[in-house]
């Protein structure tokens, strides 16, 4: 698990533990970890391409059954455009 300065804490570290979770957060007054940039940039990423959906980018379904099937659609549709990009 992924998290900047702000989720430092013992109990957070020792929950995440508890679930067999290994927590990767930068400590207050440090540095920040290294490469981790890297990573969330993946993660910021993906929630960018996922917001191009203005259904995504708000959840308005009450079921989260739908809500699924919306975020499948989007990550197939982006996947197809990328690979058809790829092929021309």
């Amino acid at each position: 698990m992924l998290g900047d300065k702000g989720y430092d804490s013992n109990p957070n570290r020792e929950e995440l533990r508890k679930r067999r979770i290994l927590p990767v957060i930068s400590r207050r007054g440090c540095p920040n970890t290294k490469d981790m940039g890297k990573l969330r940039y993946v993660v910021e990423q993906t929630f960018a391409l996922l917001h191009q959906f203005k259904r995504l980018a708000a959840r308005w379904e009450r079921l989260t059954e739908l809500h699924d099937a919306f975020v499948s659609l989007a990550c197939s549709l982006i996947w197809w455009r990328r690979l058809k990009k790829a092929r021309s």
